[in-house]
């Protein structure tokens, strides 16, 4: 599976991006590429996997949909989660300046690319 590749050329492809990460269920690293501290990517990625499990949970009690995309803006980054499967994300650290929406798009085509991988 090309993950590695398809990380690689998403944080290319974003000015001010500074890592992505795959994450299981369990909040285990499948892959991931970072420009900082892979051990910060590697928690963030882990503790995405619990926010993106209880907004879940949240968005099962009202009648919202499925969830297709989570973003948190701090002063200092940006994180944007994906579901790939019901067992795995997609999570993309960027710094504050990046543009979102840039992001959101290239994010979108990595996903789709990330989950046809997944089709078994």
């Amino acid at each position: 599976m090309p993950f590695k590749s398809l990380l690689t050329r998403l944080l290319e492809d974003i000015p001010g991006a500074s890592g992505a990460i795959i994450v299981d269920w369990e909040g285990e690293a499948v892959d991931q590429v970072a420009t900082t501290n892979e051990y910060e990517i590697k928690v963030l990625g882990a503790h995405s996997g619990i926010i993106l499990a209880q907004l879940r949970e949240a968005l099962s009690r009202t009648d919202s949909g499925g969830l297709d995309e989570v973003v948190i803006r701090t002063g200092r980054n940006k994180i944007f989660i994906a579901p790939l499967t019901e067992d795995y994300l997609l999570m993309l650290q960027l710094d504050s300046g990046a543009i979102a929406a840039h992001a959101t798009y290239r994010m979108g085509q990595c996903v789709a690319a990330l989950r046809s991988e997944f089709e078994f």
